[in-house]
């Protein structure tokens, strides 16, 4: 692309409008757009941001030849229809995790992407946060040695989210947990097998047919000598919200922290010592270098769920959307990519489908390596 500045389009204003500044002071983009159902609700945004051009409909959003670029943001069964419709109308698209709540679905996105050269990029926070920044600084400047396994889990209570989590199978959300053991080693999972244990009330379990209250999953990466453990639960089980990862190195390994703002641990052979996570915002530019540690609201009330119950995700919006714009302006493929972000998300969709068969092992289809 030119080095004109980007138009871009959010849709989706509860977690989506955390982006809208961070889009509104990144010196590679204008925020154009936003699109949201509620028209009361898109009036408060728009008016709140100062943004003109507002969108009741999807459908005529995507008609706008100026728009260069979606921000999908909206509940996650229309992550894949609407990400397939913006690369058909000529957009490039970010969309929240997940990628897709089926394996066709992800198919069919990859498809769009090499059918017609736009760009796609799944916005798992996790991989861009100072805590996986950190780790992946070890680990390139070779700190941790070799990797030997790594472990990671998101467990978290949904109750009184949005009636379409309701029993939701745990890991058909799991990208925040498989995304940073595949992410570090750069990695792609060749084969899964899952366990589900306990259940859940009675009551959830309709929906989606899952009965689990935690889904415990062995990822075998594909030409590696590695594997990794992921842990994910969503109802019925007494925990702090907690999305982390541990890498076990030949030199050190790192564990996350049990319980949220304490420290980190980093093990250098048998000695363990607590480690301050620094913070990463000097990698961004400095016009949006201020969002690792604050939310884009004036106060708490006004922040998103998502974002308070994951300590701000670990500063990571902004290096995401300074990731999508990057790639954007300089032609190159973005982490992850649709093939990347189709691997990373059908783990979770087919370590469901094993727990339901009892642990039984299921290969990641070829369309994702």
């Amino acid at each position: 692309m030119s080095q004109k500045k980007i138009n871009i389009a959010i849709i989706g204003l509860g977690f989506g409008a955390e982006f809208i500044p961070i889009y509104q002071k990144h010196p590679y983009a204008n925020m154009y757009a936003i699109c949201q159902r509620n028209p009361e609700k898109l009036e408060e945004i728009g008016n709140a941001f100062g943004i003109e051009k507002r969108y009741t409909s999807y459908e005529e959003l995507l008609k706008d030849p100026d728009i260069d670029a979606v921000h999908i943001n909206t509940p996650i069964q229309n992550h894949a229809e609407q990400s397939i419709a913006a690369l058909r109308a000529g957009k490039h698209v970010a969309c929240t995790v997940p990628m897709a709540t089926t394996v066709e679905e992800c198919r069919q996105i990859v498809e769009a992407v090499q059918e017609t050269g736009l760009t796609y990029m799944m916005m798992e926070t996790v991989i861009y946060s100072r805590e996986f920044l950190f780790v992946k600084e070890l680990y390139e400047k070779g700190e941790l040695g070799k990797i030997q396994f790594l472990r990671a889990s998101h467990q978290q209570e949904m109750a009184g989210w949005p009636g379409y989590w309701e029993g939701l199978p745990p890991m058909h959300y799991a990208t925040h947990c498989v995304g940073p053991v595949l992410a570090l080693p750069h990695a792609q999972a060749e084969y899964v097998s899952c366990l589900g244990s306990g259940r859940i009330d009675e009551n959830l379990i309709s929906k989606y047919g899952s009965p689990f209250a935690i889904e415990t999953c062995h990822i075998k990466f594909r030409n590696s000598d590695l594997a990794a453990e992921v842990t994910r639960s969503l109802f019925n089980t007494a925990r702090q919200y907690r999305e982390s990862f541990d890498v076990y190195g030949s030199k050190k390994s790192f564990e996350w922290t049990l319980i949220e703002h304490e420290d980190s641990v980093i093990h250098t052979g048998e000695s363990p010592e607590k480690v301050k996570i620094p913070d990463y915002a000097h990698l961004l530019p400095k016009e949006i270098q201020h969002f690792t540690t604050a939310g884009v609201y004036d106060s708490d009330e006004h922040q998103h769920l998502s974002f308070i119950q994951g300590s701000g995700h670990g500063g990571s919006h902004p290096h995401l959307a300074n990731e999508f714009l990057t790639v954007l302006v300089e032609g190159r493929e973005p982490y992850p990519n649709a093939k990347q972000s189709a691997n990373i998300t059908c783990v979770g969709i087919l370590a469901h489908e094993s727990a339901m068969k009892g642990g039984e092992i299921i290969k990641l289809p070829e369309f994702t390596f």
